[in-house]
């Protein structure tokens, strides 16, 4: 691949996993392109920076513009995703069509719905709720695109993530900030169910993956991650990194609808309370077998490293 091809885009690479694939790809000696809206991103060799909205046709078209791939990390407020996410999704395809680039799209596993054992790529799309049935049309008109031939895509789907530069996550500032200014630290939802938890750099290396390898093509893929942890299991760590007891509680579905009632977000996070109270795993043996071992970060090695993040980067 000559150097001029070797252009990789990163569509909102403000946010946590935009600018973790940033940081990935930057490692690997890619030359890359850093979209989002400010045009401003902390100084990476081989890393342009980009200001574009691509919520547009034109915009899109314009940051995927050279692009060998790109990786569509961007998305609306959480509370917006059933209004804007599809339009912004739809201006993506186009733009990395365009370019004649490849899509790597940043997924997550709303779509599956009430799961009663380790969900996979080849289960239905049984989510009734607005924001999993997006997310399930956003991923059929994408992989129906490249089954026409529109432009190449590959999906890459991972659970609630945590990691630097993680704080609009379940698992961040009210985990980790809490914890490390001495506060409540609490976990959305019961303590006692086992649940996934993605590294940020994990996911950015998974993506990187199918960014490179056509195998990838045209298929969702779960992306690997460590084991599942219960809630309780997860703030133990964190208080054992920390060197000291903590103060830990569960955010319950009472405590959610009285916050939600003048916090949308936390309003939202009720469409979703099955992915809080019984196990939801992810099973990635498909990704493994495809492309090889992956060495998932350890938890507490994780841990660490966001509470490093968190420290140099304290939250009110």
């Amino acid at each position: 691949m000559s150097a001029a091809s070797d252009l990789h885009v990163v569509l909102g690479a403000g946010g946590a996993i935009g600018s973790s694939v940033v940081r990935e790809l930057a490692s690997r000696g890619h030359r890359v392109r850093a979209v989002n809206r400010s045009g401003q991103m902390p100084t990476l060799p081989g890393v342009e920076v980009h200001r574009g909205d691509i919520t547009s046709t034109t915009g899109a078209k314009a940051a995927c513009d050279g692009a060998h791939v790109v990786y569509h990390c961007a998305a609306p407020a959480y509370t917006r995703w059933v209004q804007e996410f599809p339009r912004m999704t739809d201006a993506v395809r186009e733009g990395t069509a365009a370019a004649g680039a490849k899509l790597v799209f940043a997924d997550n596993l709303y779509m599956y719905g009430p799961v009663s054992m380790p969900m996979t790529e080849d289960m239905p799309y049984t989510a009734r709720n607005p924001k999993g049935r997006v997310r399930a049309e956003m991923a059929e008109s994408l992989l129906a695109g490249h089954r026409s031939g529109e432009l190449r895509v590959a999906i890459g789907r991972a659970s609630d993530y945590y990691g630097p530069g993680g704080i609009n996550t379940t698992a961040g500032a009210t985990v980790f900030g809490a914890a490390l200014r001495g506060k409540v630290a609490r976990w959305v939802g019961p303590l006692d169910q086992p649940h996934s938890l993605s590294y940020l750099p994990d996911i950015a290396k998974g993506l990187v993956i199918l960014g490179d390898d056509a195998r990838a093509d045209g298929q969702a893929w779960h992306l690997p991650a460590a084991e599942p942890l219960t809630g309780r299991q997860f703030l133990d760590l964190v208080f054992a990194e920390l060197g000291r007891p903590g103060k830990t509680a569960p955010l319950g579905r009472p405590m959610q609808r009285a916050i939600g009632l003048v916090n949308p977000t936390v309003r939202a996070l009720g469409e979703t309370w099955y992915q809080r109270d019984r196990p939801f795993v992810t099973d990635a043996s498909k990704f493994t077998r495809t492309f090889g071992p992956f060495a998932a970060t350890p938890h507490p090695d994780a841990i660490a490293a966001t509470l490093d993040w968190y420290r140099a980067n304290p939250t009110p």
